[in-house]
């Protein structure tokens, strides 16, 4: 809406209000309105030096006759350059140029968006005049305004004489559409308090401004000014009543609005249509494009969108293409703006075939357009077509934006293009865009998935304004980098500064079932139900899964009944029940799943299978294997294959393994022959060993999992020297095992240990305990001494491999804890057979139950024995 005036009838001024989601990222409010008047902080006009006459055309020579008719001709004819040149030369500018000259000069650079030429006309106008009338002050203000130059804009409303509504509404408009929305609306008390009325241009920009922030209490507010002001009845207020309260969430008032409209206009149709749309009422703004039909009201260019927008949110395919056939009659089909939007909808439902057909007819394709593919692709699973489209975008000379940005960002997140990644970082840094949050969060979510957790941190510490995703992204970041305490660190802090949402909350449960945070898991399940978070998304698979990883089965089981209808929480569940090897377990639950007609995928074989393996469970495994295709119509994969493998090598069917390697319909991964390797490794055969070694180093080079299997497998044969050269191997190709570290949770409080850690308060403590436990064993065990020895050969290599930092976490929980209190441990790598040996002899010392969760197994230990029945263990010397 123009902001014009009846007194000032000057050049128009859009004050549509950004979005707010955008428009405070490159803007400070650092703006103080008691500065009004203190010139040295808010002009940035530089005063030119007096140059020269320029030798010109003959248009631009010093003519004989007023120099303001001369350059008021010259303002006529568009020709600002000369105009300004000529203004230049004139030695004496005071009582020489004349108002009106100024005021057409103003004009012109605002016209021509000039703002290297304005600054020179208003550094005249300061050599020639202290003060500032009405009509010049206006067209000043107007034309900073218009530059987004708001500083000099203040400085201006400072200096004039007087002023009118026209100059109020200026500078309100300005201010919203620079997205200060709090300083617009303050200008506007000001504006009452100075006792100037509103008129009909004002509350349209007021009240967007209320929606952009959204601020509904002074939105209503607005409107009671506006019936006081009795501008109820004004097409162009009312459909600024409906937009604000559609845009604060109040479809409701802003209908009530909609129907008592005795004349509505197309701008009234679409501002409520779009309004159901955006407030997710989807069927009221369909039923409302019928009526706008039934009224013989044709829908424009913005009506379309909104609804082709609206089938995008729905996913509604046949909808789409009914719109998608009645848009392509109408005028504007050639229009960008409608193809961009179609391209949205088409990859929203998956059609991206469509989705190309309709990029490709657009002649001049937009940012928007190329954005647009490029997501499309992204949202779809093809992050490799993403790049590609991006880089014929940059050969065509387009820039992107912040949305371009993040969505090849995403794309390289995908394919693990650190690289790129960091290159788009420095054009996003060049060209400002590293401001806009969304970039700087999937560079977040880029760094901390390709394993550079500290520069996501860097990332994340450099947005001043951050975000529920900001915060998600980070804390997501540390978990899967293995960082997990600190991510319960941050989602402290994070609660201080805002309210986390499910995506949140479902994270930071998986960093507590990593460290087996107990309390702090059950702080947030109590959150989620003060909150009425219950049933969100995937919460309660999260809660769930988090429930199942510490141990805490019973709890579990009640989450569980209360969701049986997702296979999703079956095969939490299941997956439970192979961790620890209770595979009778597992298939009394799968009956369970297939009598409840809950139709198993692909995981829940994975978790069925690996069930069977760790119970040694080979027939009925075998036989879930051949049921899958045939009963359930699941094509086996990979992954349903290396289980098959461990299932027989587990079982020391070895050779059978090898047989069912071969015969195979695909081509084996590393997954499969590490399967194999293991159970070499178990069963000590070595010529079998070496091929399947042979064979995982082939086609995985950087797997770290599958160096520390090779060098388990060549130690436990003697073969140090095989271990020395992948450890070399390892050096060189810069793979790095984690030290190891156990968790264990106190009194609520979470303690970590690293392998050989004296730094803790308690390491005196803790070593005097276990030295006192080695004594014992060897006491108890003397035929048997060397086995229980902590330096010998099995033990300098477990140093490597295990760490044996759940020993240190053990004696912590027996030195703060009641006797007879269940120890809980979970540790980042695989337990060793000293370890295990040890904590056996622990347990029935103790009379304590103590619990270790590995990266392999769950153990339960009870009066010397553990729940794994020593399995992987038995055949190691």
């Amino acid at each position: 809406m123009a902001a014009v005036s009846a007194k000032t009838p000057t050049t128009s001024l859009p004050l549509d209000p950004q979005n707010p989601q955008f428009s405070k990222l490159n803007s400070s409010k650092s703006l103080n309105f008691s500065h009004i008047f203190q010139k040295s902080h808010l002009f940035s006009v530089k005063k030119t030096h007096q140059n020269p006459l320029l030798s010109s055309s003959s248009s631009t020579s010093t003519p004989t006759t007023d120099p303001n008719s001369h350059l008021i001709q010259l303002c006529s004819n568009n020709q600002l350059e000369q105009a300004i040149v000529f203004l230049k030369s004139i030695k004496e500018l005071h009582g020489t140029i004349g108002e009106e000259t100024f005021v057409a000069l103003a004009r012109l650079c605002e016209f021509k968006r000039a703002t290297n030429e304005g600054c020179e006309v208003f550094s005249c106008i300061l050599n020639c005049m202290t003060q500032l009338s009405l009509r010049l002050g206006n067209a000043l203000l107007s034309m900073f305004v218009r530059l987004g130059n708001l500083g000099d804009a203040w400085y201006v409303f400072g200096k004039m004489e007087e002023r009118d509504v026209f100059s109020w509404n200026v500078l309100i408009g300005g201010y919203a559409k620079n997205g200060y929305f709090d300083e617009a609306l303050d200008l506007y008390q000001r504006m009452l308090w100075a006792g100037i009325r509103p008129d009909v241009y004002t509350f349209p920009c007021v009240l967007r401004t209320c929606g952009g922030l959204p601020d509904w209490r002074m939105g209503r507010e607005i409107h009671a000014h506006v019936i006081r002001f009795s501008y109820e009845s004004e097409i162009d207020v009312v459909n600024a009543l409906i937009t604000m309260y559609v845009k604060c969430g109040d479809v409701g008032n802003a209908r009530v609005l909609f129907d008592g409209m005795s004349k509505r206009d197309r701008i009234s149709w679409n501002a409520m249509i779009s309004g159901h749309f955006e407030n997710g009422e989807f069927l009221e703004g369909l039923m409302l494009f019928s009526s706008m039909r039934e009224f013989g009201l044709f829908p424009d260019l913005m009506t379309m969108t909104s609804m082709i927008s609206a089938c995008e949110a729905l996913e509604d395919a046949s909808l789409g293409r009914a719109l998608h056939g009645y848009v392509s009659r109408m005028d504007f089909y050639s229009d960008v703006s409608v193809h961009n939007s179609l391209i949205q909808l088409y990859s929203a439902i998956g059609n991206w075939e469509e989705a190309e057909k309709i990029f490709d007819r657009i002649q001049w394709k937009d940012v928007v357009s190329w954005t647009a593919m490029i997501s499309g692709y992204e949202s779809n699973g093809y992050p490799e077509k993403a790049i590609k489209t991006y880089k014929m975008m940059e050969l065509e000379g387009v820039m992107p934006d912040e949305i371009t940005i993040a969505s090849v960002l995403s794309a390289c997140t995908s394919l693990g293009l650190l690289e790129m990644g960091v290159k788009l970082q420095q054009l996003a840094e060049r060209r400002g865009l590293i401001a806009y949050v969304i970039v700087s969060n999937t560079l977040i979510d880029l760094y901390s998935k390709c394993n550079c957790i500290d520069k996501a941190l860097e990332i994340f510490h450099r947005i001043p304004d951050k975000n529920v995703i900001s915060w998600t992204s980070i804390i997501l970041g540390l978990r899967i980098n293995n960082r997990s305490l600190e991510a319960l660190i941050f989602f402290r802090e994070m609660t201080r500064h805002q309210d986390p949402n499910s995506v949140t909350l479902a994270s930071v449960l998986s960093a507590c079932s990593r460290i087996s945070a107990l309390m702090c898991g059950k702080e947030i399940h109590a959150y989620v139900l003060r909150n009425g978070m219950e049933f969100h998304g995937f919460l309660p698979n999260a809660l769930l899964d988090f429930y199942v990883r510490c141990g805490r089965m019973t709890p579990a089981l009640n989450l569980f009944n209360m969701q049986k209808e997702d296979v999703t929480a079956w095969n939490i569940l299941l997956t439970g029940y192979a961790q620890r090897g209770q595979g009778a377990l597992a298939m009394e639950l799968f009956d369970g799943m297939i009598t409840s007609r809950v139709k198993p995928d692909e995981i829940t074989f994975i978790s069925l299978l690996r069930a069977c393996s760790r119970s040694g469970l080979v027939a009925e495994g075998l036989d879930y294997l051949n049921s899958m295709e045939s009963k359930y119509f699941i094509v086996p994969n990979l992954k349903h294959y290396a289980c098959v493998v461990d299932l027989l090598g587990r079982a020391g069917l070895v050779d059978d393994a090898y047989d069912f390697i071969v015969s195979l319909p695909v081509k084996p991964d590393s997954a499969i022959w590490g399967a194999l390797l293991n159970a070499c490794r178990i069963h000590r055969q070595v010529e079998l060993g070496d091929l399947a070694a042979k064979h995982i180093l082939e086609t995985d080079e950087r797997g770290v999992g599958y160096y520390v299997l090779l060098c388990n497998f060549y130690s436990d044969n003697g073969r140090w020297d095989e271990v020395v050269r992948l450890r070399k191997i390892m050096i060189e190709k810069g793979l790095t095992i984690d030290p190891g570290c156990s968790w264990i949770e106190v009194k609520g409080n979470v303690h970590a240990f690293l392998s050989g850690d004296n730094l803790h308060p308690q390491s005196k403590e803790i070593n005097a305990v276990l030295e006192g436990f080695y004594e014992k064993m060897k006491a108890a065990h003397r035929s048997e001494s060397e086995r229980y020895r902590v330096n010998e050969v099995e033990d300098s290599k477990a140093e490597i491999f295990c760490g044996h930092s759940e020993r240190l976490a053990i004696a912590f929980g027996l030195i703060n804890t009641a006797p007879g209190t269940p120890i809980w441990v979970t540790k980042n790598l695989y337990m060793c057979k000293s370890c295990h040996d040890t904590i056996k002899f622990i347990s029935e010392v103790v009379r304590r139950e103590i619990s270790i969760r590995d990266t392999e197994h769950f153990h339960n230990f009870k009066d010397g024995r553990c729940t794994c029945g020593d399995e992987n263990y038995l055949r190691e010397t």
